[in-house]
């Protein structure tokens, strides 16, 4: 599978504070590719080099084969859709109205249909009208959202996109991208939010320090870090941690023959177990 995005030694310095120190990582096309660190690790550095925002120190960054100094140019910012913390929405103007300016910007064929389906993905169908500053900073995000999938771009960079969000709202969001994805839309998702990465992800990079200290499938890593056990819950509230080889076949047999097991559950880490592990930070 061809790379969408290839960073090599990427280093990014600001007077004395180093940002990015020799930063390496592949995002394949098509895939959602999770950049998972605490706030300072980097990760918005990261985007606004790949999207042509910043110059790196050194090293080398492409999308799409060209140079990410490149990038910021009409002819490929079509190609991209990017959402970060900073607005840029007109605030007198209604969600629509904003939509509507982008759309034509962008050269969205079918704008109202288009604009309707967008709406429709971050759960805002009902608030078109509403002036954007009179949103909560919730709805705000929401529409921050829908400006940056409208033109259906090949790459989408989403910084931190339902940190403001309610659980109902950022599944409606997970669904929507899920489905954008599968026309073909390679997503960039930084998050600290293990949940979002567990259920969205391909693969994730730990990002730490400006490096990246880990890169695999969600699921690899929670199984390269298990210990191998499983923990069984009995009926009088008991639990039993067992391991997973043949020596806990015939214990585990004579529970569940005798009904005691009320449920078994593996455990594994979760991808927040596995950074701390591996680099002494909690995600936050």
């Amino acid at each position: 599978m061809n790379a969408m995005i290839s960073v090599e030694e990427l280093n990014k310095h600001f007077s004395h504070e180093k940002a990015l120190d020799g930063l390496t990582f592949d995002v394949k096309q098509g895939e959602i590719f999770g950049f998972l660190g605490p706030s300072g690790a980097g990760k918005t550095t990261t985007i606004k080099i790949l999207t042509g925002q910043l110059l790196p120190t050194s090293g080398k960054a492409t999308l799409f084969n060209v140079d990410s100094k490149a990038v910021g140019t009409p002819k490929y910012l079509k190609r991209l859709g990017i959402m970060t913390d900073n607005s840029g929405l007109y605030q007198r103007l209604n969600v629509y109205e904003n939509l509507k300016l982008y759309a034509e910007l962008y050269e969205v064929p079918n704008p109202k249909e288009r604009i309707r389906d967008v709406l429709k993905v971050v759960n805002l169908s009902d608030s078109q009208k509403k002036q954007v500053s009179k949103l909560s900073k919730g709805m705000t995000q929401r529409v921050l959202l829908a400006r940056a999938i409208l033109h259906e771009p090949e790459l989408l960079f989403l910084d931190e996109p339902t940190a403001a969000l309610d659980p109902s709202n950022s599944q409606h969001i997970h669904n929507g991208l899920r489905e954008l994805n599968k026309k073909g839309t390679t997503i960039f998702l930084t998050t600290h939010d293990m949940f979002e990465a567990e259920t969205l992800c391909d693969r994730v990079a730990f990002l730490n320090k400006g490096r990246v200290q880990l890169l695999d499938e969600p699921r690899k890593l929670r199984r390269q870090f298990s210990d191998n056990t499983v923990t069984v819950e009995l009926a009088n509230g008991e639990k039993r941690v067992l391991s997973m080889g043949t020596e806990s076949a015939q214990p585990l047999y004579d529970l569940m023959k005798s009904g005691e097991v009320m449920a078994i559950t593996s455990n594994e880490p979760t991808l927040g177990d596995i950074f701390v592990n591996i680099t002494g930070r909690e995600l936050v």
